[in-house]
């Protein structure tokens, strides 16, 4: 196994287990443990036993087939496009070994009954809300990327990529995948459906990744490729050398993070950011199908990291990609100021509110109001009044924070009690938001309370020790008149 880190020209060779923080980054140690030694009968081991293999195998079923889009663009003269046509298909995932139902509706070529060796396709779905589906054609064609030539010494692909291909790509919530379809070439013309086989297939649990500023985000990745049809002996010579490329896209910008061809030589090509992708096969043995990981590990990332994350997986003329969230997140701390209560007179305005919503992000999806409750209960409302803002302030963390001010109206005497909310609202808190508040008290409506006298009573009695005290001293300093006598003499 190999780790790969981005501007260092160096393979790693790596073994054992990695962890990040003190947790394994793809899985977990001890994901499956021994039962116990000599304490369980054997009757209750093999029921345990079999309940663990039913929960397994059913856990790894998956959809049996997906309802998708065939999208095609209509080419013009002179190079230019026309436009995009969409045609319905189906993706049989899991079928006996009998005809599939009929669908008249679908044309045949888009009807396919899809044998996946991995079944990377049905259980990435296990869990998932249904996906989006769309298929494209697709060309098996040398990499274009110089790193990656190395893959590829021959100009022409070899024949068992001969036939037509198609490109699906699933999304949703929970997975993003794509996977190269070879199609059969030895179909019958009677047949409703077109056998296809999954060759490249990458895919990622983790398609929106949520982090703060400072921690360490891990990008999840796996493949997996079994041989085409024909490939005769090249299946008993273990997997195929392949090669991994990160990219990064944000607001119109594009940067590469890494690139690798493990065991092949070559450098690896990324920038300073201390990126590091596990580039490995995961078993090396003699037949298809093979898994991999690509998984990439960001430490200590920063605000300008969050973007769109691309992940392509280089075969010898065959590539495929997903793209991955990056989303740097963090709640403000919101605090109001004077607190926790205002006095004004009847007819007065209370003194300027200063509400502080410091280090958050992002920027874009900060909202803050300010609202109005009577002290005699009741809704809220829009506080009256001049609102304002300041300018943004950044931090060395890429964080920010602002000051929302309220300078509020003259106040009545019916308004005692009442209360001056501020509100925030950010996608890192819940629909509710934050808020914090000060209540306003009109001078003169109302006599000393309870805790009025009982503030009052110990500040006279402290008061009084104070007195005491000061006269305890001065008369200890003072001398006494029978001193003064013996002085004298």
């Amino acid at each position: 196994m190999f780790l790969a880190k981005g501007g260092d020209s160096r393979y790693l060779p790596f073994k054992g287990k990695v962890k990040l923080k003190g947790e394994p980054l793809n899985g977990c140690s001890s994901c499956w443990r021994g039962l116990g030694r000599g304490t369980m009968k054997p009757l209750y081991l093999l029921l345990t036993v079999g309940i663990l293999a039913v929960r397994r195998c059913t856990a790894r079923l998956g959809p049996s087939e997906l309802e998708c889009w065939f999208v095609e663009e209509q080419g013009g003269g002179r190079g230019m496009l026309q436009g995009v046509t969409k045609r319905p298909a189906v993706l049989l995932l899991r079928q006996g070994t009998g005809e599939p139902p009929p669908r008249p509706d679908l044309d045949s070529s888009l009807y396919l009954k899809v044998h996946d060796p991995a079944g990377s396709l049905g259980d990435s779905l296990k869990g998932s809300v249904a996906p989006s589906c769309e298929l494209n054609r697709y060309v098996p064609s040398p990499a274009t990327s110089d790193w990656a030539a190395v893959l590829t010494p021959e100009p022409y692909s070899p024949r068992s990529l001969d036939g037509t291909w198609l490109v699906v790509s699933l999304s949703s919530p929970q997975v993003c995948l794509s996977s190269l379809l070879q199609l059969s070439q030895s179909q019958s013309a009677t047949s409703s459906v077109t056998i296809a086989t999954a060759v490249l297939t990458v895919l990622s649990h983790s398609p929106v990744v949520l982090v703060g500023p400072g921690e360490n985000a891990t990008l999840d990745l796996s493949f997996t490729y079994s041989s085409p049809h024909s490939s005769g002996a090249s299946s008993s010579l273990g997997p195929p050398p392949f090669g991994l490329e990160w990219r990064r896209q944000h607001r119109g910008t594009g940067q590469l993070l890494l690139a690798v061809t493990p065991g092949l030589g070559g450098q690896a090509l990324g920038s300073p950011e201390g990126a590091v992708a596990f580039a490995t096969w995961d078993e090396k043995g003699v037949a298809s199908p093979w898994s991999g990981n690509g998984t990439l590990l960001l430490p200590d990332v920063k605000p300008h990291q969050e973007g769109t994350y691309l992940a392509t997986v280089h075969l010898p003329h065959l590539q495929t990609q997903v793209a991955l969230k990056l989303k740097i997140q963090k709640p403000p701390k919101v605090s109001l100021t004077p607190s926790p209560m205002v006095w004004a007179y009847p007819g007065q305005a209370p003194p300027e509110l200063l509400c502080l919503i410091s280090h958050f992000y992002p920027l874009e999806e900060l909202q803050v109001s300010w609202e109005f409750q009577n002290g005699t209960g009741g809704g809220r409302r829009e506080a009256g009044g001049q609102a304002w803002r300041s300018s943004y302030r950044y931090h060395p963390d890429g964080t920010i924070s602002v000051s929302a001010h309220l300078r509020p109206p003259p106040v009545t005497v019916e308004q005692h009690g009442s209360r001056y909310i501020c509100v925030v609202h950010h996608s890192s808190l819940q629909s509710k938001g934050l808020s914090a508040q000060v209540s306003l008290e009109v001078a003169g409506i109302s006599g000393p309370s309870l805790e009025d006298g009982v503030g009052l009573f110990l500040s006279a009695f402290l008061l009084l020790g104070l007195l005491k005290g000061m006269e305890w001293i001065m008369s200890f300093r003072s001398p006494s008149p029978d001193t003064k006598e013996k002085k004298s003499y």
